[in-house]
């Protein structure tokens, strides 16, 4: 097992307004099918995984919070709307949206919960037919959207955006 003083996992949401670091390897990733977390991520399941409060450092920003119920936190970006966080009433550990880390590819998911909200066509998702993001058919498009991204890249920076950067 890793030393947690030598663990540094960073992550943020889409605009860059709020960025955090985790001092730990996150533990028990996994997806929740249930239907809070679909409607709370926008998605068909929320990936998830936790870390002692702790070690959850905001480096940038401050989490907006909404409570989904009466004993859950669930933290987003106010400017972009990324859900990031979801923290229950004890508060020893929080939860971090997995699509927000900077490799997310690192953290695979280990168990899924919430089954019975679980969308009914959700094990033929690999089998459907698929192509690469469409803009690398059309370099004209590709290159005004590279000209237009406001996404903040999967990196800490001092300061987003960058100096000089407009809207």
């Amino acid at each position: 097992m890793s030393d947690e003083r030598t663990v540094r996992i960073t992550g943020g949401c889409q605009c860059g307004g709020v960025r955090y670091a985790l001092k730990q390897q996150p533990h028990n990733p996994h997806i929740c099918h249930c239907r809070m977390c679909q409607k709370a991520f926008g998605s068909y399941f929320a990936p998830l995984a936790g870390v002692l409060t702790k070690n959850f450092q905001l480096t940038r920003g401050a989490l907006a919070t909404f409570m989904s119920s009466g004993k859950t936190a669930r933290g987003f970006c106010s400017d972009c709307g990324t859900p990031l966080t979801l923290q229950d009433e004890r508060a020893e550990k929080i939860f971090i949206a997995l699509g927000s880390l900077d490799a997310p590819a690192k953290i695979e998911p280990e168990n899924q919960y919430g089954i019975e909200g679980r969308v009914p066509w959700f094990a033929a998702l690999p089998s459907l037919p698929g192509d690469k993001t469409t803009e690398e058919d059309d370099p004209d498009l590709a290159a005004r959207i590279a000209d237009s991204n406001h996404q903040h890249p999967d990196y800490d920076t001092d300061a987003w955006p960058p100096e000089g950067a407009g809207p």
